[in-house]
């Protein structure tokens, strides 16, 4: 017997699905005792307050502490169209990388926009499991 395949369901609001953004606030990630010199919670804050037009979300844990810390930039409705999948970027520790991300998402992300030369340098293919903690469910409130 055949297997169903799942449909995809459209948004009920009939807006386009937006941008999301990632932030990893588990395990090493957001660690004072792995990164002393980071501001953890700024990083976060800046993010969500200069980023428009999507959204942004800290996760429990995206199983890639190696790379801490990791922002996934995943593509929106018009990003997915042209193929985009989601950007793994790893080893965000600096303002640096974080003003890339946030031109870059204002810009429209993944599939829309090309990606500014940090976010190129850092990205990185996740494992597995580390793919499967995007899942709903690991966001934290």
């Amino acid at each position: 017997m055949a297997k169903r395949r799942a449909q995809r369901t459209e948004p009920t609001t009939g807006e386009p699905e937006r941008v999301t953004v990632v932030v990893c606030r588990g395990g090493d990630c957001g660690s004072r005792r792995k990164h002393p010199g980071v501001d953890h919670t700024a990083q976060l804050q800046a993010l969500r307050s200069r980023i428009d037009g999507a959204d942004v979300v800290p996760s429990k844990c995206l199983d890639a502490c190696e790379r801490s810390n990791v922002v996934v930039v995943m593509p929106g409705d018009a990003g997915a169209e042209a193929g985009a999948t989601p950007v793994w970027i790893g080893e965000v520790l600096d303002d640096a990388v974080t003003d890339d991300i946030v031109e870059w998402v204002n810009a429209g992300g993944p599939g829309v926009a090309a990606p500014p030369a940090l976010v190129e340098i850092q990205e990185f293919r996740p494992t597995r499991q580390s793919r499967q903690e995007l899942q709903p469910g690991h966001a934290l409130p």
